[in-house]
């Protein structure tokens, strides 16, 4: 039996628009295609867990208006726990506004409505009625006070944190150390450690600075060339499986919720990580956040990319 996973974090509602280019400032960019998609990260985290085989509870605070009520029905069919997601009648629920060009970039504006005010009350009766073991799985679209302070709550009870520092942003140093695992990509390794991480070399040199920080475990995700991998024993770059990618949204979750799904039924941290680069290089082959993530079967017939 696996272990339980608990994501805590965002929902929203994605509002997509692909065109031939990102607009620049000023810039009206005609001829795209629109839809519209269920999305957050931590929702989008959340159903990959679930698609893949996990046993997940959602932890989040979501608006009472349509957007809302969709989400929590597509959480229910997607067979997660959802006991601990609350209506928040005062506030909207979260929106995203996203551009995706050609070559599957994108850039993502979000009005976290419900989500801002998933706070350190809602959590707290959720974290009492979680028991050893656990893995929490966290992101930043939410207070980044509640964050921290699931991170310490969690350290106490000794739950295994991974934290996706997305959206780039910074928590207090002192509670890297509490962290199993940290998940940055290359802006947000910057963010954390101050070296522009362009290659393996810097994604190294990054690593070894959060471990100084005190984080046991890193993995930097480095988009089409994999993700590296650092901790005392191991430090290599895992490759992605080679894909041509039309949307990448989502693709930074889809790898996460794998990577706990992974962790949970006990793989080795390099079979985690590789298992996360098949899920991932699949769903950036498809539109949309949710939309986008594969069940396991289609991630389990995907051969193994030899690690480097």
């Amino acid at each position: 039996m696996s272990t339980p996973i608990y994501v805590i974090g965002s929902s929203n509602t994605d509002m997509v628009i692909k065109a031939a280019i990102l607009p620049k400032p000023g810039q009206t960019v005609l001829g795209g295609t629109f839809l519209m998609n269920a999305g957050g990260k931590g929702a989008n985290q959340a159903v990959t867990a679930s698609r893949l085989g996990g046993s997940v509870t959602f932890i989040a605070n979501v608006g009472s208006d349509l957007f809302g009520k969709q989400a929590l029905q597509q959480f229910q069919r997607e067979n997660i726990n959802t006991s601990f997601v609350t209506i928040d009648k005062d506030r909207p629920s979260g929106v995203a506004l996203i551009n995706i060009d050609e070559n599957g970039e994108n850039s993502i504006m979000v009005a976290p409505g419900a989500n801002a005010y998933l706070d350190i009350d809602h959590i707290r009766v959720a974290l009492d009625s979680i028991q050893f073991p656990a893995i929490l799985l966290l992101q930043l679209e939410i207070p980044i006070q509640t964050v921290e302070f699931v991170i310490e709550e969690a350290h106490k009870k000794n739950f295994s944190v991974i934290l996706n520092p997305a959206p780039a942003n910074t928590l207090r140093s002192e509670l890297l150390k509490y962290l199993f695992l940290i998940t940055p990509n290359e802006s947000e390794a910057e963010l954390l450690t101050g070296i522009k991480v362009i290659d393996i070399e810097s994604a190294a040199l990054a690593a070894s600075i959060l471990h100084e920080k005190g984080v046991a475990n890193v993995v930097i995700t480095l988009g089409a060339k994999g993700a590296y991998l650092s901790n005392a024993s191991v430090h290599t770059l895992i490759p992605a499986p080679p894909v041509t990618a039309i949307d990448t949204t989502a693709a930074g979750d889809c790898f996460n919720g794998a990577l706990a799904v992974a962790l949970a039924e006990g793989k080795s941290l390099t079979e985690a990580v590789s298992f996360s680069c098949k899920a991932a290089s699949i769903s950036v082959t498809r539109m949309g956040a949710q939309s986008s993530i594969p069940i396991r079967k289609e991630v389990d017939v995907l051969p193994l990319v030899t690690v480097i």
